[in-house]
Parts: C-alpha cells; structure tokens; sequence
C-alpha cells in the first residue's frame, strides 16, 4: 500500500502565485508516483480572488482540497486547520510564494523514510530581507534560545516535513496564542536538518510587516518562558536593595550635616526611575495576563467557512 504524503499551504491573498506553485508540485507529485498526494490550501480569509484560484484547482486536479476560513485568523492558526485535516501519512509544511523551492521536498521524503519524524529546512541565506531585520530577527532567536529550556532553531521557518506521530501531537494542543515554531521543539520526536537557499516571492507582497511581526515575537517569548517575569522580579528587588541604601545614606547625611533644601533633581530623577520599573513591571504581567485571558475563553481557534475534498 503506497503511503500518502499530504502538503499543507496557508494562503492570504495569494492569487498570483498559488498557479505558479501548482505546477511546481504538479510536476512533483507526478514525477512520485511511489507516493500517493495530498495538497491542502487554506484560505486565510484572502481579501483577493485567492479562493476562487484554489477551487479552480481543485477542479482541475483531485488531488487538491481547500480550506476556507470565515476570517483572517493568522498563519498559525490557518496551520493547525490544516493539521486537523491532513491525512497523510506524513505533512509538508510550505508557503504559497514559492520561497520555499518544491525540489527540496523528495529530499525530506527520503529522510523521513530514513526514520527522521522531523525534518526542517534551514535557510544558507534569508534572501531579499533589510539588514536591521536580518539582525534583530537572529538577536530575537537568540534571546529565546538563552531563556527558555528548550531548542530554538534560528533562521529555521515553517519549511519541514512532520511524521504523523508530529501532527497528531500539534493535534492536541488547542491553544490559542499559538507559536507554532516555538511547539515542533517542544513537542520533540526524532529531528533531520536540511540546508536551501530561500527564493525570492514570485508575486505579490508579505503580508507580515513589522508590527506583526513584533506580536509574533511578543508570542514567542511569552509562550515558552516566564524569564520577563523573572528579570522583571529581580530589577524590583535590585532596585529596593538601592533604594534602601540610598535611604540610609539621606539619614545618616541628614543626622551629620543637618537638612538643607538640596536634592531636588536627585528626588525627580529617582521618582521618574522608580515609576518607570514599576510601569515596566506592570507591561509585562499585563502581557501574560492577556494570554490568559484569551486562553480562558476557550473559543474555537479558527471557524470554517467551506471547504472541498479534506
């Protein structure tokens, strides 16, 4: 019996490029007979005539099926829609902008058939990207992998092939604020690292701009560490130790040499400062506070509108 290999691509406005990947994995799936596919599009509430592309395909070959959510509910969630509905024996995880080549696939196929459960491609390069978001996104991964317990692979993506033991287990994790690069660690299995060179978008614009971005890092760290809490406790009790100090300071200067009407921008610096922790403090339990309170809704984490073939 042939094993079945599913291939998942979230879609958000993706009308030009989604007939551009198709032929790609069309001449892919075909040149594999060995293997019998599976391609799930998810439409992530596309603004664009991105559904109607993916029903056009799924006319033409059966082997396509689609998902179409009611809304934009984000990447990570238009994923775990297709976790829920992939039947492969294994999935491949990829975008529909072709940055991530289609001929990298039968390599991960030939690992996973190896016994590798996880295998994940890691960019030589991050194409077309600034320099200051090239440095802060490394800094970002970085700065997770040093606070948190477990494996953080920098300059890795979405790009990898999970065995279905991986996929059952992203299954049962219904968070909500989910960060899905930060659960293939946590959820361990048996990993294989691959190496591409990260194409170019063959059309249209990314639709994470900095601002999203920033919330998916916020996500990151607040998902797989408690370290702000932490710094934010050991700050208030450096800065309680030095205001205690200071306070003894002011009493035994006052007993010695009396209390002159000095020290005003001492007092206004110290108050700015003090306020300033105390603000710094209250954001970030305010941040883990608002993850519960999403997580306490217990609301379906992403609403389907239609769907063909899944």
């Amino acid at each position: 019996m042939k094993k079945k290999v599913s291939i998942l691509v979230p879609c958000y406005n993706e009308q030009q490029s989604l007939p551009l990947l198709y032929e790609q994995l069309k001449q892919l799936m075909d040149n594999n007979s060995q293997y019998d596919w599976e391609l799930i599009l998810v439409d992530d509430g596309s603004k664009d005539a991105t559904l109607a592309a993916c029903k056009s395909l799924r006319a033409a070959d059966d082997r396509v099926c689609y998902i179409s959510l009611s809304r934009n509910f984000g990447k990570e969630k238009a994923m775990l829609a297709g976790f829920d509905h992939a039947s492969g024996d294994c999935l491949v995880i990829m975008d529909a902008d072709l940055q991530h080549p289609p001929h990298v696939i039968p390599e991960m196929l030939q690992h996973w058939e190896d016994g590798f459960e996880d295998v994940y491609a890691k960019r030589n390069d991050r194409g077309k990207e600034s320099w200051l978001r090239r440095k802060l996104s490394l800094a970002y991964y970085k700065m997770l992998q040093k606070s948190t317990n477990i494996d953080i692979l920098p300059n890795v993506g979405d790009f990898r092939l999970l065995d279905r033991k991986c996929i059952d287990a992203l299954k049962n994790m219904r968070e909500s604020e989910r960060y899905t690069k930060g659960l293939y660690c946590w959820i361990g299995f048996k990993k294989k690292e691959i190496t591409f060179d990260q194409a170019d978008r063959v059309a249209g614009k990314s639709s994470f701009n900095f601002f999203k971005l920033m919330n998916l890092a916020v996500s990151g760290i607040t998902s797989y560490t408690v370290a702000p809490l932490r710094i934010s406790t050991v700050l208030g009790f450096i800065v309680s130790i030095c205001a205690f100090i200071y306070m003894i300071y002011v009493l035994i200067k006052t007993c010695i040499m009396g209390d002159p009407v000095q020290g005003f921008p001492t007092l206004v610096i110290l108050i700015l400062f003090l306020g300033g922790v105390q603000l710094l403090s209250i954001g970030i339990i305010g941040e883990y506070l608002a993850r519960i309170y999403q997580e306490s809704k217990r609301r379906p984490v992403y609403i389907i509108s239609e769907k063909e073939g899944c």
